[in-house]
């Protein structure tokens, strides 16, 4: 399959077309839209008919803001989900009558469901040729989510009604009865919250699917950085709806029950809400499957092997980054509270109030909620492209034609030229903006140095500082990977899908000459433009495709990414138990005092931050920007000419 374009205007008529409209008001000869398209014979065009209450999104479309927001909000609404069950699950199973040991138990189905639901689901959505291919999954993940979180918030009258129903004892006075409500009450919360785990990680792998088919190449890291916003915003949104009373809200309090049944309420309903935004205003493109209908569990588990076994080298690093990265992330997730009370218990010399402990912890991470959206909010301005340094790169980083590209930038100089001498002002080209990699990697050594800092911290606001500063870290973690893999992932798919054009032989690799040094090449830097005469393979390595007999799975590859994420929890929980008996010992007399174990797991976390940061040094830079770095350097040598 290769991309043809469309030149024509798209007709507003419907809110769902006005969403799909580009920014610049629609016009398509500045930035043309791009479709699917069997073949392509050089200068003919496509024009795919459609309805009248609908125009059909393209893969290649570039999206206008409000299609943005309404392609990645329902990540908020998921993590609005994940933050009640995050943040009340285990009091809400301890006041069922579950014990300690077995609530850890139940926790994990998060791990074990993310093992499992991300890359199956992205193998079989692989698959499938439906223009519906993602949507699907997406609506029936909401559906289980919806079953399983009714499930949870009425468990105490379901389990009742089922007993009544099916026996049991002589009433609700009787003993045997009581027993039998509870009993079921429990089975019916833990299989709710099995439930609700895999429909949370096949939702948000769906999610993180449809963006990567519907976004072209040079937007795929706005669409993630709107995803971390959302993210950040969803765990905002759920830890104040645990903070108020909604008892007192007129509609929510016919539900009846306690806090927790009302919080499930409302956060379902902002999830439906969310998740039918997002299916009714994108539409996906029917393709003809490359993988053809697989429809066996063989074929699915073949399709997954596939992509393990020859995932581009670019992806396998960053999975690499990831797997050290969470193995510093895990401990602080897990322990983060608890050591705010291990710092007041430090500072007033004896076991603190439960309850503000407790407070001060969750006060510390409401803080370090809104950092981290503040932080995802600015962040990816540094990452910004300039849309003249794009020029006509394609989602591959590379351009449709490079002569005349280059005829382009020599116009484009000129007329700049022409304009600041008008003004008398210098001539001023377009900066380079920062490489992802390097984001990525400023953003595991910010985590390594605040994990560093438990050396020094005494009292509980230089642990609130800390705790804090880590959103910062944080909305990194939640943007700048899955941007760089989605962007490896469309280059992989350009590459596998059209032919390799051959380069103009001014851009051919040759011996590196320079206008002014002639037999002194200078090798650029990261944020340096390329020079014309060397070839960015020769400086970043060109081992970069995807080498399976099939084309690219991007779907079952962002699963497989998931497992990098997920493995490191298993790996942590021996690691801190083994952490916990080195530095704690047996005694279990003093709860928080005395006992430095946490600290120690959280540098150990800072540790391996560090160690991914290392590497990520590995991961290169994506095509998009090489080909930014290439253009640079043509407008800086036409502005000397």
């Amino acid at each position: 399959m290769t991309a043809s374009k469309q030149g024509d205007k798209p007709t507003y008529t419907s809110f769902s077309t006005l969403l799909r409209s580009p920014s610049n008001g629609g016009s398509s000869s500045t930035h043309p839209d791009r479709t699917l398209a069997p073949s392509r014979t050089p200068g003919s065009r496509t024009v795919s008919p459609t309805p009248p209450s609908r125009t059909k999104a393209s893969p290649r479309s570039r999206l206008s803001i409000w299609s943005m927001l309404a392609l990645t909000v329902s990540m908020g609404g998921s993590q609005i989900a994940w933050t009640v069950e995050l943040g009340y699950g285990t009091p809400y199973l301890l006041s069922l009558g579950l014990s300690e040991q077995l609530t850890s138990l139940v926790w994990l189905a998060g791990p074990i469901s993310g093992l499992v639901a991300q890359p199956l689901i992205g193998a079989i959505s692989d698959s499938s040729n439906s223009r519906y291919r993602r949507r699907y999954w997406i609506v029936m993940a909401t559906i289980l989510l919806v079953l399983s979180g009714l499930g949870l918030a009425f468990t105490q009258p379901i389990a009742a009604t089922l007993v009544a129903i099916f026996g049991g004892g002589q009433g609700s006075w009787d003993p045997k009865t009581a027993n039998l409500v509870r009993s079921t009450s429990i089975a019916i919360a833990v299989t709710s919250f099995y439930c609700l785990d895999f429909a949370l990680n096949g939702l948000q792998a769906s999610l993180r699917n449809l963006v990567l088919d519907i976004v072209p190449g040079d937007q795929l890291a706005s669409a993630n950085a709107w995803h971390g916003r959302f993210n950040h915003f969803g765990n905002i949104v759920g830890f104040t709806m645990g903070f108020l009373n909604l008892n007192h809200v007129p509609i929510i309090r016919l539900v009846g029950g306690g806090q927790f049944r009302k919080v499930c309420i409302v956060a379902l309903a902002i999830l439906v809400l969310t998740v039918w935004i997002t299916c009714w205003t994108q539409e996906e493109v029917e393709r003809n499957s490359p993988f053809g209908r697989r429809s066996k569990v063989s074929d699915v588990i073949s399709t997954i092997y596939e992509a393990v076994l020859h995932l581009p080298k670019p992806v396998r690093r960053v999975c690499i980054v990831q797997i050290a990265a969470f193995m510093g992330w895990f401990p602080y997730l897990f322990y983060s509270t608890t050591y705010v009370a291990h710092v007041m218990a430090d500072e007033l010399g004896h076991e603190p109030d439960l309850d503000k402990a407790t407070r001060a912890g969750s006060l510390a991470l409401l803080i370090y909620s809104f950092v981290a959206i503040v932080a995802g909010t600015l962040l990816p301005y540094l990452a910004s492209r300039d849309r003249r340094l794009l020029g006509a790169i394609d989602a591959g980083g590379e351009t449709d034609d490079e002569e005349a590209d280059l005829e382009q930038i020599r116009e484009q100089v000129r007329q700049w030229k022409a304009e600041s001498a008008r003004h008398g002002k210098p001539l001023k080209l377009p900066t380079m903006p920062f490489m992802l990699r390097n984001i990525w990697t400023a953003g595991l050594l910010l985590f390594a140095a605040i994990m560093a800092s438990t050396f020094f911290i005494r009292t509980v606001w230089q642990a609130t500082v800390a705790i804090a500063l880590v959103g910062i870290c944080w909305a990194i973690a939640c943007w700048v990977p899955f941007a760089i893999i989605m962007e490896f992932l469309k280059e992989a798919e350009d590459s596998s899908s059209t032919e390799i054009r051959p380069r103009p032989p001014r851009l051919q690799s040759q011996p590196a000459v320079s206008r002014s040094q002639p037999t002194s090449p200078v090798r650029p830097n990261e944020r340096t433009a390329l020079t014309r005469s060397w070839s960015t393979a020769d400086i970043e390595g060109q081992d970069n495709e995807y080498t399976g007999s099939g084309p690219v799975a991007g779907g079952t590859i962002m699963g497989i990414h998931n497992l990098a994420i997920v493995f490191p929890q298993f790996i942590i929980a021996i690691v801190a138990s083994l952490i916990f008996k080195w530095t704690d010992g047996t005694d279990t007399n003093a709860e928080y005092s005395s006992k430095p174990g946490v600290a120690w797991v959280l540098r150990f976390g800072g540790l391996m931050a560090l160690i991914g940061a290392v590497i990520s040094r590995k991961v290169p830079p994506t095509k998009t920007e090489k080909a930014m770095r290439r253009r640079l350097a043509e407008m800086r040598e036409e502005s000397e000419d």
